[in-house]
């Protein structure tokens, strides 16, 4: 095995100390034009690589933020990625992404690797309901923002949607187009955005004089197309069958259109379909799926700038925690239209 070139190698090389080869690659304007020249000749030559890891003990900073959400192969947290790596980019900064896949365990996991890797802080979509893993990681002292969540307490900034808001979008959507008899379509029930998104329906439905009894939940598991069939087949099952369903994202609404498709169900002359989140696949669906649309790259830029903000100031001035609160937007389409 081929070993590691370390600053002593290249020092050697070059004919120069280490202090030397430290000055070419951190304060180049400092060295001579002829020294720094051979010095990175040297460096070249031996195919040196700086250990970043290392610089960054020495500095005590870290250039990697961490983020870890629900489920990569969700679109809407992939357009959050994309936001928080734009704003860490801009700052200097990387991104280390992973991924929870709503599992509680998964998640301490990564938590545990971001404390090891002492990165400089971390964005952060919860799937523990209980709140110990985010109680552990608190007492690495590392910063942290909630993301697509809001937070409950004054110890940390988080940047969210309405979801009750876009819960009484989605409904109050239906209800005015003539639909007293709504399913909800829900996922894992310790999420806070399942549960705000159904009391937003609820709230839609008793504007509209009607019961909580006319929105019918069908839960599941996790937050993918897959679930959503199963719910769509649960759903053709029912003996009175809802003429509409509210699911809590685009994704289980596409496997509920998926699931209406293969039994011959119309969308949405049989069964109108709103979805959430307003995914890039939403619109592409075969019937346009009806969205309640969530800014998921705004979301992850502002949580990135939230998180850069706070880490600048540490140790200067006590940071202000803000509880950013963005509104949802609901995006009409053919799955919820019947006659157009």
């Amino acid at each position: 095995m081929a070993q590691s070139v370390g600053i002593k190698d290249v020092a050697r090389a070059a004919g120069v100390s280490v202090g030397t080869v430290s000055n070419v690659i951190n304060r180049p304007d400092t060295v001579a034009s002829e020294t720094r020249a051979r010095v990175l000749s040297a460096i070249d030559r031996l195919g040196y690589v700086r250990s970043e890891s290392a610089r960054q003990l020495r500095a005590g900073r870290s250039r990697i933020m961490g983020l870890l959400v629900l489920d990569m192969g969700n679109p809407f947290f992939v357009d959050v990625a994309r936001g928080a790596e734009r704003a860490a980019r801009e700052a200097g900064l990387g991104v280390m992404v992973c991924n929870s896949a709503q599992s509680a365990g998964e998640e301490a996991e990564y938590l545990s690797l971001f404390a090891e890797q002492r990165v400089r802080g971390v964005l952060l979509t919860p799937t523990d309901a209980s709140g110990r893993n985010i109680g552990a990681f608190r007492r690495h002292g590392i910063p942290f923002v909630l993301v697509d969540r809001v937070a409950e307490g004054a110890a940390e900034c988080s940047v969210s949607v309405d979801d009750v808001a876009g819960g009484a979008l989605a409904v109050r959507h239906l209800v005015d187009a003539g639909h007293r008899s709504i399913a909800y379509v829900s996922g894992p029930p310790g999420l806070n955005q399942v549960r705000d998104r159904r009391t937003g329906a609820l709230n839609a439905l008793a504007e509209a004089g009607l019961g909580p009894e006319a929105l019918r939940e069908i839960p599941t598991e996790r937050l993918d197309v897959a679930a959503g069939r199963d719910a769509g087949a649960r759903l053709l099952g029912l003996a009175d069958r809802p003429t509409a369903v509210f699911c809590a994202n685009d994704l289980l609404a596409l496997g509920v259109l998926q699931a209406m498709y293969a039994a011959g169900v119309g969308v949405p002359d049989d069964l109108a379909i709103v979805g959430y989140d307003d995914i890039e696949f939403a619109a592409a669906a075969a019937v346009p799926l009806t969205s309640v649309r969530q800014p998921a790259v705004t979301i992850g830029a502002l949580a990135a700038e939230l998180l850069l903000e706070e880490t600048e100031e540490r140790g200067r001035q006590p940071h202000e925690h803000r509880r950013v609160v963005l509104q949802p937007e609901l995006v009409v389409r053919r799955s919820s239209l019947p006659g157009r």
